[in-house]
């Protein structure tokens, strides 16, 4: 077995290893150019947001619907004994807002 190329194999190799340089050089150019960095962190971002706000929006369905569930029997009828307190309760706090409000113009 002769491991002896020939300058023209070896000349052949020579050229195949500078176009497959070249384009490792290309992809890292494109790469570490500023526009595809920013399009990346854009981009992780918007990926991070978008989960960010799915679980806020899971978060906030599960809290109403179980805020529902309190208030609303499984028929859809309001549970009495629990909606007149809180709105007793809101009626109260609007009207002690209401009263603080006035005292601090009148000062």
């Amino acid at each position: 077995m002769s491991d002896a190329r020939t300058p023209a194999q070896i000349e052949a190799d020579i050229v195949r290893r500078r176009e497959q340089l070249a384009v490792t050089l290309d992809e890292i150019g494109v790469r570490m150019h500023p526009k595809t960095i920013i399009g990346d962190a854009k981009a992780k971002v918007a990926s991070t947001v978008d989960e960010t706000a799915g679980r806020a929006f899971v978060a906030v369905n599960r809290v109403v619907t179980d805020v529902r569930a309190r208030i609303v029997d499984e028929q859809g009828a309001p549970r009495l004994e629990r909606v007149v307190p809180v709105a007793l309760l809101a009626v109260g706090v609007i009207g002690l807002l209401a009263a603080s409000s006035s005292r601090r113009r009148k000062h």
